[in-house]
């Protein structure tokens, strides 16, 4: 994710160092907010701050843990303390699909709406199953990474990663009986 080198630097008090630092983490950063939290507005303000509290705290981070593992931790802290201050709100959000000329446009809509089930379904999990599924699905971290970022004993995660799995499962099978939505 990050250059050693980049992080000894921006702890060191290079300034050039710790602004292209924050900018190579900044959409990844947001990505999480987002698959978390999911809401934009939302997301876009506990990225803001997860930078601003990467900024401040780049000194406290040791090379103990991976740099990506030390940032999540961050940002999901921030999403959580977040979406317990206030309850989740339904984002309605207009997308307009836009088709090339070469693609199945039967295809795009169907994946539209098949990418809309799997975020609703993932949206109705509760808080901590949602949060594994984000991190090991979406942003590909390992169990132990997990376990690192949510400070969780690893037996946890795998137990919280297969019980989301199974309520996954249950909610998609809700949505194939009826079909998509949309």
């Amino acid at each position: 994710m990050v250059e050693p080198e980049l992080i000894r630097a921006a702890q060191s008090g290079d300034r050039d160092a710790l602004i292209t630092l924050l900018r190579d983490i900044e959409q990844h950063v947001y990505r999480t907010a987002y698959y978390i939290l999911n809401n934009e507005q939302d997301a876009l303000d506990a990225a803001q701050e997860a930078l601003i509290r990467i900024y401040t705290k780049i000194n406290s981070y040791e090379e103990k843990a991976q740099f990506k593992t030390w940032v999540q931790r961050i940002v999901t802290n921030i999403c959580i303390d977040k979406f317990r201050r206030t309850k989740p709100a339904v984002s309605i959000d207009e997308h307009e699909m836009v088709f090339q000329d070469n693609q199945d446009v039967e295809f795009e809509v169907m994946s539209t709406y098949v990418a809309k089930d799997i975020q609703d379904a993932i949206n109705k999990l509760p808080e901590h199953h949602r949060t594994v599924i984000v991190l090991r699905y979406l942003q590909d971290l390992s169990y132990n990474e997990i376990a690192d970022c949510l400070d969780l004993p690893l037996n946890t995660v795998k137990s919280y990663l297969f019980r989301a799995r199974q309520q996954l499962q249950n909610l998609l099978q809700e949505y194939q009986k009826g079909g998509v939505t949309g």
